[in-house]
């Protein structure tokens, strides 16, 4: 087993970011395989965490630059004020949409919440609280400032990104993500030049908003090792044969798992995965980390245990990439901290 002490001797080798803001979003319940059920996505994740891998230091504030490279501003001017345009339509709790339109979303003036609520998320498990709005901003801005530290020469960070942030597309939210931490982080690396940029997403939900972001751009590698989608969320995006768009097409590289999948199937997965960054030329490593592939997650169906995430931590560092880790799903609440702490320590063995 990895052992769970001593932490404060990676600690120090590797930045670990997180602002107290980002507890903020707190919505109450969520629609899952059609009924309501309490919100998976707590405060609660980032504090097991926290107490696992010791202090964090705070975020420091890039400004909303970063976040339009990314994101489409009418959606940013909506997350900003969908809740309080909610409550001012006379609701009550968090502002979730019910109707969504599946074809031909066209440019046009929607002045009813529940209309731009449709028009700028693609499911019912991604509610907008009061504090939804600052505690994504504060997210993308923990992620930012774990960005300048390995670019002023740390060779890893962590952002502990909380709302996660993979399944937020340009102008969409969904599978409680709001900003694409992920995506802001490999556009403001290519920006500092320090590419080439590739992206390795290893949560057990496939990253579909990274890939829309980047789907056809050439200069961004987008990897992912993930639930089969024919049977698993996002079900839509994430199939084998999706290797981008256009110019950017053979800069996406999916590579579904079945449900139940061990080390001894992830490994070749991941083996293939860091070739290809490899062979990319990358010079620039964006993790997105889920530990929704541990075996006891309650919402996700593969079988990793503590120990191979610290294995899977290992055979990425040994790429010897400038790496900033950026915190995504993971939802076994008693043991997620744990897991979390064995990852980081296998990322900082390398080091």
């Amino acid at each position: 087993m990895v052992p769970l002490v001593g932490l404060a001797r990676w600690a120090v080798m590797m930045k670990i970011v997180f602002d107290g803001r980002q507890l903020a979003h707190a919505p109450a319940r969520e629609m899952h395989n059609g009924d309501w059920t309490a919100f998976q996505e707590t405060p609660a994740r980032a504090e097991a965490i926290l107490a696992a891998i010791g202090p964090a230091g705070p975020a420091r504030d890039f400004g909303m630059d970063p976040l339009l490279a990314v994101h489409d501003a009418a959606y940013l001017d909506f997350l900003k004020i969908a809740h309080a345009d909610w409550r001012a339509a006379g609701r009550t709790g968090d502002a979730i949409g019910y109707a969504w339109p599946i074809v031909g979303r066209r440019p046009i003036d929607l002045t009813r919440i529940d209309a731009r609520l449709g028009r700028y998320s693609y499911d019912a498990v991604t509610p907008i609280a009061a504090g939804t709005w600052d505690a994504a901003y504060w997210s993308a801005q923990s992620a930012l400032t774990a960005l300048d530290a390995v670019a002023e020469g740390a060779s890893g960070a962590f952002a502990l990104c909380r709302p996660p942030g993979h399944h937020a597309g340009r102008d969409y939210c969904g599978g409680y993500c709001f900003l694409n931490s992920a995506a802001i982080v490999a556009a403001e690396a290519r920006r500092r030049g320090l590419g080439p940029v590739a992206i390795l997403d290893v949560d057990y939900h496939h990253g579909n908003g990274t890939q829309d972001i980047f789907l056809a751009d050439p200069s961004i590698l987008f990897v992912s090792i993930h639930a089969d989608p024919v049977a698993d969320y996002p079900f839509y995006w994430g199939h084998p044969d999706e290797d981008g768009e256009g110019a950017g097409r053979g800069a996406t590289l999916n590579l579904p798992l079945p449900r139940g999948t061990g080390w001894g199937t992830y490994r070749p997965a991941l083996d293939r995965a860091l070739a290809a960054i490899a062979d990319f030329g990358t010079r620039f490593l964006v993790l997105s980390f889920g530990a929704d592939t541990y075996a006891g997650d309650p919402i996700s169906h593969f079988a990793l245990q503590r120990d191979d995430f610290a294995a899977l931590a290992r055979h990425i560092a040994a790429a010897g990439l400038p790496t900033v880790t950026v915190m995504e799903g993971g939802y076994a609440a008693a043991e997620l901290g744990n897991n979390v702490a064995a990852f980081l320590a296998g990322l900082s063995s390398n080091g």
